[in-house]
């Protein structure tokens, strides 16, 4: 079973919280970077967007939490497979901040040309707009994508109970989760990992990773 599943989306300090997660853990974090590694992931991520049940062996085995997309997206499923989890929910101080670092990464990342030798990058492609397409159909769109990043936000709040919920966001540092894992905080500074800045060096050479 997972530890902690995460349900914030991209773009909201993910790779930060992965490095963390499995420094506190001792234990692998799913995030973007596997799916790009593990080629053979994408078809349990097609099976559930497509609403297919979902039998999550296949990461429990291997990993003890989840952050990022695909996996955020799907944050209902894996919190009710992993009931003794908590639900990490990663936000930016604001929604305009998320979808101007959206914008600067994310979104030119899933815009570009995929090559013609690469049939597994256009299969991983295919699969991550469906995925996004869960958040809203408009995710393009300033106005939509930023409505429905706060409707996310706001039903994990909703419906996650406070005992089972971390509300995080980049600079709150390792205290808010170790205090409801149960943990003690590390000496270390907290990871700061893929800015902005980061991410758009690897624009046109690879088909990046989606989150902060």
């Amino acid at each position: 079973m997972l530890r902690v599943v995460g349900a914030g989306l991209g773009r909201t300090g993910t790779n930060s919280l992965k490095v963390a997660l499995e420094r506190l853990l001792g234990g692998r974090c799913y995030h973007m970077y596997e799916l790009i590694q593990r080629p053979g992931d994408t078809e349990h991520w097609e099976r559930a967007a497509a609403g297919t049940p979902a039998d999550w062996r296949w990461l429990e085995r291997e990993f003890v939490a989840t952050v990022d997309f695909p996996a955020a997206m799907f944050w209902r499923e894996l919190a009710a497979d992993s009931p003794e989890a908590v639900v990490l929910l990663s936000t930016r101080e604001s929604a305009q901040v998320w979808w101007e670092s959206f914008a600067r990464t994310i979104l030119p990342s899933l815009n570009g040309e995929v090559p013609a030798d690469r049939p597994d990058w256009a299969r991983r492609r295919a699969m991550n707009l469906s995925v996004l397409d869960r958040l809203t159909p408009d995710w393009r769109e300033r106005a939509a994508a930023i409505g429905a990043y706060e409707r996310h936000n706001d039903e994990v709040r909703r419906t996650v109970p406070a005992r089972r919920l971390i509300d995080w966001q980049p600079g709150d540092g390792w205290e808010p989760i170790c205090s409801v894992l149960g943990l003690d905080a590390p000496s270390e500074p907290f990871p700061h990992e893929n800015t902005a800045a980061d991410f758009q060096t690897r624009l046109g050479v690879t088909d990046p990773p989606s989150d902060q």
